[in-house]
């Protein structure tokens, strides 16, 4: 008994001499011993500064799911690299009626879903009729993007129907000039209709797409760890073997985290620590297009945001120079509308309100506000259009007082946040948007429209004429033409002045040098497919 116990021991050293020899399977980061045990592309850890609301894509809107979700789902037509011109994504090419009102797309053959199940026209057409059945607060982005669900008046689509097992054929009710840009978004990835049917609510704790990675865990306010996906109808792709979403709040330690290497790869990055990151060799500053706003939001249902003038004398109160100096540190311009230059349509000659808190204190005035605190709600986590929601909620609360307006900051877990906002509870707001699109209408349509009230139209904002503007625009095929009525619902918003419109950001990333092939997305959702780690 004793020689065997002997030897049971021997062979338990051996067996742990060569584990810690490859060293194991730990998520540590790729220049660590714990990688060495993957396979050759490593394990790429991504620091970010939030965790995601739920991995069901067409169920959410904020960025840090769609970080997620973008690697795991694919759309019928994806965006370039570092654009949104649009590509061939699970569907390999498209042909568009004469009146606008026919979509057909012939789709990628041998494509299957993590599950093992065919990715086809009848796992397309079953993906529509799951978005097309639901209702705005399931599927806030497709009340968004696509007017309404079956049966409704507003409804955009029509009809989906397979004609084979690769042609999918979409019929519209009305044409709609961002049509194909709006299917490539985020929230429109192809899921596996076995697996929605199977997990009901739950498939966004066990999401199944076509995407480079699979779905492997989520630890919620930690971590969600994907694996590649090794039947991938994309030869060659994804480099890496694994990628951690890494949540961390706090941009000091997540930029600390990066120096020690705990993570490879970081997000929400302070502009006033690249001076620092280009200085050292073992770092890389990496810019991310801009395609984005940033904003102080005003509930116009709540007191005193109901009256127009008060909202214009928050405009006037707020010093949006001096804030973007002091904490975008060249990173950022000042914003006057609520979609960015870069976007078509971007009316030039609106200006932003000057700061003048004597105006300010004038419009109040006349408005006879009361001088009852308000609530100023401010960002639990870093966004790209607002590296520290909480300092900048603080600089606002200075100026807001300097003319009589007494605020108190109040902040909540971030799903939390977007929910009781989205719910028109909060009184001003700290928000922005990350284009999905590049398209006018998923600024000014999706964001200041009556008909997304309540998913993102978090101001509650509601004007017939601009409403009549934005849809008009939809259906407007001629360029000029719906430029023309996109700068005129500008000029409407800005005198109507549901938000403070603050900065237009360079977002800016922070990576170890060894970190290739990274393509940063101007959408914010970012694909690791070809990244590679050292």
């Amino acid at each position: 008994m004793k020689k065997k116990s002997l030897l049971v021991v021997l062979v338990a050293m051996l067996v742990s001499i060569v584990l810690a020899a490859c060293g194991g399977s730990g998520e540590k980061s790729s220049d660590g011993d714990s990688n060495k045990g993957d396979s050759e592309g490593g394990t790429l850890i991504f620091g970010r500064g939030g965790d995601s609301v739920s991995l069901d894509p067409i169920t959410v809107t904020d960025g840090e799911s769609f970080a997620v979700t973008q690697n795991i789902f694919e759309t019928l037509i994806r965006f370039g690299e570092q654009d949104t011109t649009l590509q061939p994504g699970l569907a390999k090419e498209w042909k568009v009626s004469d009146d606008g009102l026919e979509y057909t797309f012939t789709l990628q053959e041998g494509v299957k879903f993590h599950d093992g199940t065919d990715f086809n026209a009848d796992a397309v057409v079953k993906n529509f009729e799951r978005w097309m059945t639901g209702d705005a607060e399931k599927f806030p982005y497709f009340q968004s993007m696509f007017g309404g669900f079956e049966g409704e008046d507003a409804a955009v689509i029509k009809e989906v129907k397979a004609d084979g097992d690769t042609t999918v054929v979409v019929t519209l009710n009305n044409p709609q000039a961002p049509f194909l840009k709006n299917l490539a978004m985020s929230p429109f990835g192809m899921a596996s209709p076995t697996a929605f049917d199977k997990e009901g609510d739950k498939f966004g704790d066990n999401p199944v797409g076509t995407g480079p990675f699979k779905f492997v865990s989520w630890k919620r306010n930690d971590s969600v760890t994907v694996e590649k996906n090794a039947d991938y109808w994309k030869e060659g792709l994804p480099k890496v073997d694994k990628v951690v979403f890494k949540s961390i709040p706090d941009n000091s330690t997540r930029l600390n985290a990066l120096k020690t290497g705990e993570i490879d790869l970081a997000t929400g990055i302070s502009p006033s620590d690249s001076a620092s990151i280009e200085a050292d060799s073992n770092l890389q500053l990496i810019e991310r297009p801009s395609l984005n706003v940033g904003y102080l939001g005003m509930t116009v249902t709540r007191k005193p945001f109901d009256d127009k003038r008060v909202r214009q004398a928050v405009n006037y109160a707020i010093d949006k120079e001096a804030l973007v100096k002091a904490f975008y540190e060249g990173k950022a311009d000042v914003a006057s509308n609520p979609m960015p230059p870069a976007v078509s349509g971007f009316n030039k000659d609106i200006s932003a309100y000057p700061y003048d808190p004597e105006k300010a204190k004038a419009l109040l005035k006349e408005a006879g506000y009361d001088g009852k605190e308000i609530e100023l709600w401010a960002m639990p986590v870093p966004r790209p259009y607002m590296p520290d929601g909480q300092k900048i909620a603080e600089a606002i609360q200075k100026n807001l007082d300097d003319v009589g307006i007494k605020s108190k900051i109040v902040t909540y877990e971030w799903a939390t946040y977007l929910d009781k906002a989205a719910k028109g509870e909060a009184d001003a707001f700290l928000l922005g948007w990350t284009g999905d699109n590049g398209d006018a209408d998923n600024f000014l349509y999706t964001l200041l429209d009556e008909s997304n009230i309540g998913s993102n139209n978090y101001t509650y904002f509601k004007n017939s004429e601009t409403h009549k503007l934005l849809l008009k625009a939809q259906k407007e095929t001629d360029e000029d033409k719906r430029n023309a009525l996109y700068e005129k619902a500008q000029k409407i918003i800005h005198e109507e002045a549901p938000w403070v419109p603050l900065a237009y950001s360079t977002p800016i990333l922070a990576g170890k040098s060894t970190i290739k092939n990274f393509k940063p997305h101007p959408t914010g959702s970012d694909i690791f497919d070809t990244i590679e780690v050292n």
